[in-house]
Order: C-alpha cells, then structure tokens, then sequence
C-alpha cells in the first residue's frame, strides 16, 4: 500500500522505540512485498523492514519466503459440462508454480475429503490428482469438504495456511447447519481461495454466499470465472500472490497484544500490504 509505504518511509526514525532490556517474546507478521509492476519482490532481508504496534517499533528478526500449508479441493462432483480436466490441469499448474511447501489434496464430491495428506510426496499428489474423476450425478459438498480441509489445517499449528477451492457447481449439498460447517474453517485461522466456474445462466443470477463471506472474513478471495479455461489463469494470478507473501519475525514485550500493526518498506519502488499477524 503507498500510504503505509509512506508511513514507513517519513515517519521511522521518530517512532518510540521498547526499552533494550525489556522481556521480550515474537510475532510474524505475513506480508505481499511487490515491485511496481507488481511482480513479487523476494529480494529483502529484515533491514528493509519496518514494523509498528501502535505507534512503537519493532525490532525485526528475521524474514522468509512465506511456506505456510495449503490444501487444494478439486470439485468432482458431476461434470455435465465436461470441462473437469481443464480444472485438473489448472489445479497440477497451481501446484507446480507455488513451490515446495506442504501441500495437500482433498475433493469436493460425496466420495469426498481428504486425498493426500501434509506428509506425502509430492510424486504421490501429483499421482493422486491425476487418477481423479467427477463422479456422476453426484453433487458438490463445498462447505463440508472447506470444513474437512480446515481441520486438517488446524491440526499443523501452522501460524498461517490457506485452503484453495476449485468449484464447478453451484449448487452445494453440505449437510448440517452454515454455524456447524463454518466453525472448523473459521478455527483453523486460513485464508479460503475460491475459484468458481459460474457460466451463464448460473453466473448472471448468481447471489452471494457463505463462500463469498467466508474468503472476505479470512483475507482470501472468490473468483468468478465463466469458463473452465479461465482456471489457470485465475490460479496464476493467486500463485503469483502466494510467491510474493514473506513472513516477517520481530519482537514484541511478553504479554503484549498486536494493535494497529503497520508494515512498511525502505526499498525505494516496493509495495508491502500485510496480510496478517500470529503469535510465534
């Protein structure tokens, strides 16, 4: 963000600084630092950084390439349309383009949930993905799967995830009550990516859902495409956000709660938005 660059750049030198020897602890802050082209901009250590709580700097630690755990839903429910291996390619060209983190697979059908775990290969996900097919007449369980796969999620401790959705039909069949589906999701503290295929008649009447607030309420996103070709290159603009993303370690007085965290940058042309904080 230019503003919060800007707050970084004029206003640092005069931000309270903690007493050297006070007990301190740490938090990480996650971050999306881009060039003005808006290509991720890896190239940073913690020197470059700056970061306030409440009008009080922070020392930083240490910064990294953000790995955090996601897991990827296929939605094989039924495929009248055919178009279910344009999202299967897509979803093996997400995989392949964010890197080698914990990634693991999971499927929206009544069949459905888990496929691979956080521990497998990636030869064995990628095995998995390929040998997937829609199953027919069957329907889609968008929200329970979504809750399935943030269990999973909690059960890693991971200070950040996320759980990207490939959905192809609008119609979900989840069982049990929106409170009772929403809360695994909404515990496991990740970001939900949905990418919706909704093309014609479904897209032009199409009203929020749940799905909708659950990717604003968790700093994700819903995407709306018209066509299952559009997959990849919805998937590429989320990879290129996801290889931007850094997780920022800096120090904080034990006890001490995050309040009006602000993230900013000393490289002259890099943008920084953040994204989130959590407890080290």
């Amino acid at each position: 963000m230019p503003l919060l660059l800007t707050l970084g750049l004029l206003l640092w030198p005069a931000l309270v600084q903690e007493p050297a020897n006070q007990q301190a602890a740490s938090r990480v802050a996650l971050a999306a630092v881009t060039d003005p082209a808006n290509r991720p901009f890896v190239d940073v250590g913690p020197d470059d950084f700056v970061i306030q709580e409440a009008g009080t700097a922070r020392e930083v630690l240490s910064v990294r390439p953000a790995d955090y755990p996601i897991i990827v839903l296929v939605d094989t429910g039924d495929d009248p349309r055919g178009e279910f291996e344009l999202m299967r390619k897509a979803a093996a060209h997400f995989i392949d383009r964010v890197g080698q983190r914990p990634i693991a697979l999971g499927t929206l059908g009544v069949k459905g949930s888990m496929v691979t775990t956080f521990e497998d290969e990636r030869e064995v996900l990628t095995e998995k993905l390929a040998a997937l097919k829609p199953q027919e007449g069957a329907p889609s369980l968008l929200l329970q799967a979504t809750g399935v796969a943030g269990e999973r999620i909690k059960e890693t401790g991971a200070l950040f995830s996320a759980i990207v959705i490939l959905s192809a039909n609008p119609n979900d069949a989840s069982p049990g009550t929106l409170e009772e589906t929403l809360a695994p999701i909404i515990d496991s503290g990740a970001a939900v990516h949905v990418i919706a295929n909704r093309p014609g008649p479904a897209a032009a009447g199409a009203a929020r859902t749940p799905m909708h607030a659950l990717a604003a309420q968790t700093h994700g996103e819903f995407t709306t495409v018209y066509a299952a070709a559009s997959y990849q290159a919805a998937l590429d603009r989320l990879a290129d956000r996801m290889n931007a993303e850094m997780m920022i370690e800096y120090l904080v007085p034990v006890g001490s709660t995050p309040r009006d965290v602000k993230v900013g940058i000393k490289i002259i042309g890099a943008r920084v938005r953040g994204l989130g904080v959590a407890p080290k």
